[in-house]
């Protein structure tokens, strides 16, 4: 026995060692903790513990001469605490939550509350759940009997987040899922898994894996609850500017618990989509399966959990015209391009996994190790704007494997993680061939339909792999003018990005649509890629992520604590940093700018540009004059309980925060140069351009639609028409700044917050067109300078910060938890919103304006005006178990282009111009029509027990959705002009017969065995 303690000892000491070391070698960072806290008064000297009877698992600590104590590192689960005799009491801490338990006095006999519970149907227990109310946080937890039995249209985790204020899940036209916070993108979301984010570095939708994905990014099986923190979170939390939530996963106990289940639904159970009211459904069907297994290894010691689950979807989806385009166009495509609008449907195939063993193996130490496995196949870019035959083929690959280690000593608290991931993304055409576009001519060549072959561009190759380290240190006996608790942390990442944006195939031609000459015999533009010998069309690089945090949680006395902290980080990413822009790009901006030189003899494009207030040299790169930036964010709040009761709480803060750019961006300076993706015009009557040999114009030849060869043969030893894309040399992270104030209340079982937040967003990222005409403007006619490109190029594509919101949202919420006692909850959650920005946020490429920042702010398409959801439960007779949800929220605004036609030009130079306009919406089932999304959804279980303890059962399920078939409408049309004037009633309205968010009226059904 005293060997194998020994031995322990110096496997601790050794593991601290390394830990030390790493921390003096790499420049500190951060970890995000998914464990809970608790804190108290106790009888001074007194020693506190924590038990969970379900594990084994056991933590202590001494109250000080105060009698305060603290105990870390607690997984959320019920505990019995005391702190000797008379002072027992069983309580329920939940995820990354810092309770409060005063245990001076014997307790009273405390109410059920199954709201928090962690393990996999586990021993009923009777227990309070301490909610944690001294934060500023602006957060709410979701519990496991809300995500077992709130009605849910797919089985995502992260569908529950969206009865939170200030949240919004969407399940899209294509059945892609998002998550966003406030009025940001979906990006600028993190989700921590287990302390562990699983940001998206490459691609947008915030979490790896998730762009454009009907899928979810674990196994809702796994998921015991989860935090949602909307703003204000501890400086701990990185990589996040919007919402960051936090997820601890289950894990196996001292019995053995299990489930499965299997959920169907077709287009047999559901109703017609818009578009499928005049014909026959198109087929479509959902199966999901799987099952979960925990239980011990080494009783009060080692425990396992794995789960599986999979995903078969075929969803219906709608191809529409553009949402820029008026309903006219439509009859004056070619008639094969109409038969390509009208129902399609979107296979998808996903399989989750995941298995994780914790090990105690000493009172003061936890080892947890897990992996997860994600693999899916989808069928994508169908709907407004994208046929069929222009469709892609997805596949999608999440792996990563963690290793988790706890430690507690009499006064600190250590948690050690180190992981690894593998995520890929991969989209490929589903045909091969040319594509045929037609573009909307008054409305600056909008999108009305593709067809045929998808671009050459829709090949997008890109992920990330890499391990990271991190640590986290917290001193727990720190007093001076009160109490602290101190929490310091590291993180590095050394992960390797890789990213391919195109392929050598598929050329694209461009068909004029006009009101009066339908659509035009000969394209007018054609865009295709041309490899450079020589040049490597993938981009890889090593990016290294750095930073470190500290946090100090204030209890200055029974009525105030501060939380004040700071964290710095810094990203490395050498293909960026590193980057040599081509001798042959820098010479042509030094040369002649041909269509100058009758007006400016001896002019050159630099010349040209300087005009317009562009410094080509912002974008030069010379391998040494870009730097990494040093990230400071402060984040400062407060929370003051009014009568130190934890009944009445104002809560506050302030604070900075820091997402990054994605490589999806970075990269396009290597890759565009490898592959460019080159552009020729053809000069027809009515749109004229110059040809000549320093131009990208040419005369039309039937020849360039019978192979690649012939267009590449246009520009065979030249750049001609080749797009150069060219990134800032000062390029920062977006950030956000944050501030809220509000206040918590507890009134008899209910819990109550009013609070409102401010979020101010900076440098998002965009592209934009660096073109100029000879006189330096952007605008000549309402016309944009893109036949101007670099003298031997294209056009020059520069990309800078730029992009901004404005965002004040009024978020209210009322939640009643669950017990057994009561048998029923409920959940009332209102948003009011009011949000500007200067860029739409699902679009990174803005060629509207001459710079990103003289776009306009409007009324922001993020986030409803109004929003309101509700949920709630109830336990019925004979086994039953009821629940709803109600969503309602005001119509989002469109936001694009607007054009007058007749040749207006706005007073800016424009044809076009930036604004945003709200559609009129529908009724509820009272008052007028201000609503754009509207749900109801009901839900019953029946349990049929097999054993006297209710823990081994069959159960059915029954969802229905969307219960009276509304239809929540998101393709627009538009139509500004009336009689030859401006319209001012409604000119944009939501397409009748296009596609919907979320479903239409379905039925789901599932059964399943638990024990």
């Amino acid at each position: 026995m005293k060997a194998s303690m020994q031995l322990k000892k110096k496997m601790l000491a050794g593991v601290i060692t390394a830990t030390v070391a790493a921390a003096v070698m790499a420049p500190t960072a951060y970890a995000q903790s998914a464990i809970a806290t608790l804190r108290g008064k106790a009888k001074p000297g007194a020693t506190v513990t924590a038990f969970n009877s379900q594990t084994g698992l056991s933590r202590k600590a001494v109250a000080g001469a105060d009698g305060s104590y603290v105990i870390n590192g607690l997984p959320p689960a019920t505990y019995q605490v005391d702190a000797g005799p008379g002072t027992q009491q069983s309580v329920t801490l939940t995820v990354a939550s810092t309770a409060t338990l005063n245990l001076a006095a014997p307790a009273a006999a405390a109410p059920a509350d199954a709201s928090a519970a962690t393990s996999m149907e586990g021993v009923t227990v009777n227990a309070t759940t301490l909610t944690e109310v001294r934060t500023p946080e602006v957060a709410k937890t979701i519990s496991l009997r809300q995500i077992q039995t709130i009605p849910q249209v797919s089985r995502n985790f992260l569908e529950f987040a969206d009865t939170v204020p200030g949240m919004v899940f969407s399940v899209d036209a294509q059945g892609h899922t998002s998550l966003r916070g406030g009025a940001q993108n979906d990006s600028s979301v993190n989700v921590f898994i287990d302390g562990v984010g699983q940001k998206s570095y490459v691609k947008a939708g915030g979490v790896s894996g998730q762009v454009n994905s009907q899928g979810n990014p674990f196994p809702q099986l796994a998921i015991g609850e989860y935090k949602v923190i909307t703003s204000n979170y501890k400086a701990e939390y990185d990589q996040v500017s919007s919402a960051a939530i936090t997820a601890e996963t289950k894990s196996g106990t001292n019995e053995f618990h299990g489930e499965t289940f299997y959920t169907y639904t077709s287009d047999k159970y559901r109703s017609r989509t818009p578009s499928e009211e005049d014909g026959d459904k198109t087929r479509s069907f959902e199966k999901e399966y799987g099952f979960a297994l925990g239980g011990p290894i080494i009783k009060d010691q080692m425990h396992f959990f794995v789960t599986f689950e999979q995903k078969k979807f075929d969803t219906p989806i709608t191809v529409t015209p553009g949402s820029d385009v008026p309903a006219s166009a439509i009859g004056l495509l070619p008639a094969a391009a109409q038969a390509e609008l009208g129902p399609a449907n979107l296979p998808f195939d996903e399989k989750l996994y995941f298995g994780k063993i914790d090990w105690e193996f000493s009172d003061r130490d936890r080892i947890e190790i897990s992996t997860q496995v994600r693999r899916e196949t989808q069928a994508d870019n169908i709907g407004a704007g994208q046929s069929r035959s222009q469709s892609i083929t997805t596949e999608n690959h999440d792996t990563r494997g963690t290793f988790r280690w706890q430690h507690s000593g009499d006064w600190y608290f250590n948690e050690f993680k180190a992981s690894y991931e593998n995520s890929s993304n991969d989209p490929l055409p589903l045909n091969y061939g040319n594509g045929y576009n037609y573009t909307w001519r008054p409305l600056n060549d909008a999108t009305i339909i593709g067809t045929g072959a998808a671009s050459a561009l829709a090949t997008q190759i890109k992920g990330q792999e890499g391990p990271m380290i991190s640590d986290d240190f917290t001193f727990n006996d720190l007093t001076w003018h009160g109490d602290h608790i101190v929490k310091v942390g590291y993180k590095y990442k050394d992960v390797t990005l890789h990213a391919q944006d195109a392929q050598n195939t598929n050329p694209q031609f461009f068909y004029n649509v006009t009101p009066d000459g339908g659509t035009e015999a000969v394209p007018y533009r054609a865009q295709f890629s041309n490899p450079v010998p020589g040049l490597n069309p993938i981009a890889e690089t090593n990016s290294k992520q750095y930073g470190a945090y500290i946090q100090d949680d204030w209890s200055l006395n029974d009525h105030l604590t501060l939380n004040l902290g700071v964290r710095w980080d810094k990203e490395k990413t050498p293909s960026y940093l590193d980057y040599v822009t081509p001798q042959n790009v820098i010479d042509g901006f030094n040369s002649l700018d041909e269509n100058a030189q009758a007006q400016f003899p001896g002019q050159t494009y630099a010349q040209t540009l300087a005009k317009g207030g562009i410094n080509y040299q912002d974008y030069i790169s010379n391998g040494h004059n870009r730097h990494a930036q040093n990230q400071w964010a402060p984040r400062l709040g407060f929370s003051y309980d009014l009568f130190a009761d934890e009944e009445h709480v104002i809560h506050g803060g302030a604070g900075r925060s820091y997402d990054r750019n994605l490589y999806d961006y970075l990269q396009l300076e290597q890759t565009k140069s490898a592959l460019p993706y080159q552009e020729i015009l053809f000069n027809l009557p009515d749109r004229p351009c110059t040809v000549g040999p320093n131009t990208n114009c040419v005369n039309w030849d039937p020849a360039y639609l019978n192979g690649l060869q012939n267009l590449q043969g246009l520009v065979a030893g030249t750049n001609k028409g080749q797009e150069v894309d060219m990134l800032n040399n000062n390029l920062k992270a977006p950030y956000s700044d944050q501030f809220s104030i509000g206040m918590s209340n507890k009134l008899g079982d209910w819990n109550t917050d009013a609070t409102i937040t401010r979020v101010l967003s900076y440098d998002g990222f965009a592209f934009t067109l660096g073109n100029r005409y000879p006189d330096g403007s952007f605008f000549q006619n309402g016309s944009q300078p893109w036949g101007n490109g670099i003298p031997g190029f294209g056009s020059m594509i520069v990309g800078n910060n730029g992009i901004r919101t404005r965002t004040t949202q009024v978020l209210l919420s009322a939640d009643k938890p669950y017990s057994r006692e009561s048998g029923w909850s409920a959940n009332f959650a209102y948003t009011y919103t009011r949000a500007k920005q200067n860029r739409d946020i699902g679009e990174h490429y803005s060629f509207d304006e001459p710079t990103i920042g003289a776009y306009p702010f409007i009324t922001s398409n993020a986030a409803s005006k109004h929003r309101f959801v509700a949920t709630g439960s109830l336990d019925g007779p004979w086994g039953f178990t009821f629940s709803a949800k109600l969503t309602l929220a005001t119509p989002l605004p469109w936001n694009g282009a607007v054009g007058y036609g007749n040749g207006y030009i706005f007073p800016t130079g424009e044809s076009a111009r930036p604004m945003a306009y709200t559609p009129p919406g529908s009724k509820f089932l009272v008052g007028g029509k201000i609503w754009g999304y509207r749900d109801i959804d009901l839900q019953a279980t029946k349990d049929f027990p097999i054993n006297d303890n209710d823990q081994t059962k069959f159960y059915i399920r029954f969802d229905i959705l969307n219960v009276f078939n509304w239809k929540n409408l998101v393709d627009y049309n538009t139509n500004f002009v009336v009689n030859g004037a401006p319209n001012t009633n409604n000119p944009v309205v939501f397409n009748k017969k296009g596609n919907i968010q979320f479903v239409p009226r379905t039925a789901r059904f599932t059964a399943g065995f638990k024990f």
